[in-house]
């Protein structure tokens, strides 16, 4: 007879090998921002093009969350203590929170302060870009590096939220860098107002992912129902296991980037023996642990109200 694990470690053994896949991931994606994050800036400083500095500050917010990411991972490798009794996965959140704020009220609204008065002529003086086939090739080169994982992700077409949401940061970058690019171009061509405009979008690209990451994370932290369809798969993984007769008060929560908590209760025959109806419960617990981002799992038996087929013969 096979038997389901009898620990929580080897129930969540995938946990540990997704993060440091995830970790192998961000560390890849923090090296290449970090290189067109350093670009960006001395070419700006050189050339005078705004909308350099406005990739380099909506870079410098893709540096930020990545480093975020990288502790959240780290920290949710950290067993639950006393103090932190379902783990730390939510300090994660948190510092998305405040980066958010940052991006919203800082870089955005400071790229609005240099963009608008050039668009409308009014303030001081500002220098002219020049060496503008340097500021073009520096938006180019960094158009190919971040293609790099855009490029991986279509041909491995990503399923998971998780990866949806990365593959729509990513091409939330291209498409910056494209506006980037032709208003530098457009500058080349005698348009000096297409730099200031390329800005004020870019500016505009970093508000409205900096109300998404917000918005993302109020909600995981005061706990975001995954939807009916996995509240439904888990109620099939359940009932999967030979033995559960009926799942019920199935809940469950995001609580973390790509993790979730569930809890239900399962009815199993009347009168089956305690050994049994653990194992029964082990059992439910792997197949739940199965369904991606799955993290913690609490089963709840009940017995089955019916007498037993057993019960019924004497």
């Amino acid at each position: 007879m096979s038997h389901a694990p009898d620990s929580v470690s080897s129930l969540y053994a995938s946990r540990d090998q997704r993060i440091a896949r995830d970790l192998r991931s961000l560390r890849l994606s923090a090296i290449l921002y970090v290189v067109t994050f350093v670009a960006k800036l001395a070419v700006y400083f050189t050339t005078s093009v705004m909308a350099l500095l406005a990739e380099a500050m909506h870079t410098l917010s893709d540096v930020i969350v990545v480093g975020f990411l990288l502790l959240a991972l780290r920290w949710s490798r950290d067993e639950p203590d006393e103090e932190h009794m379902f783990g730390h996965e939510r300090g994660q959140s948190v510092a998305a929170l405040v980066a958010a704020t940052l991006f919203v009220s800082f870089t955005s609204l400071r790229l609005y302060e240099e963009s608008i008065p050039r668009l409308l002529g009014i303030g001081h003086s500002f220098a002219p870009p020049q060496r503008l086939d340097l500021a073009i090739g520096v938006l180019v080169f960094s158009m190919v590096i971040a293609a790099i994982p855009l490029v991986q992700m279509l041909l491995h077409k990503p399923s998971g939220a998780a990866a949806k949401a990365q593959f729509l940061e990513l091409l939330n970058d291209e498409l910056s860098l494209v506006a980037a690019l032709i208003g530098t171009v457009l500058t080349r061509f005698g348009y000096p107002l297409a730099d200031p405009a390329a800005t004020a979008i870019v500016a505009t690209v970093i508000a409205w992912n900096g109300v998404a990451l917000f918005r993302e994370n109020f909600d995981l932290i005061v706990g975001r129902s995954p939807g009916p369809g996995v509240l439904a798969e888990i109620t099939q993984a359940a009932l999967s296991v030979p033995g559960v007769l009926d799942a019920h008060d199935v809940r469950a929560e995001r609580y973390g980037h790509g993790l979730l908590r569930c809890e239900l209760h399962i009815t199993v025959e009347r009168g089956t023996p305690i050994e049994e109806a653990h194992r029964i419960e082990q059992q439910v617990r792997h197949k739940i642990a199965q369904i991606e981002g799955m993290h913690m799992c609490h089963v709840h038996i009940d017995a089955s109200p019916l007498l037993s087929a057993r019960e019924e013969s004497r």
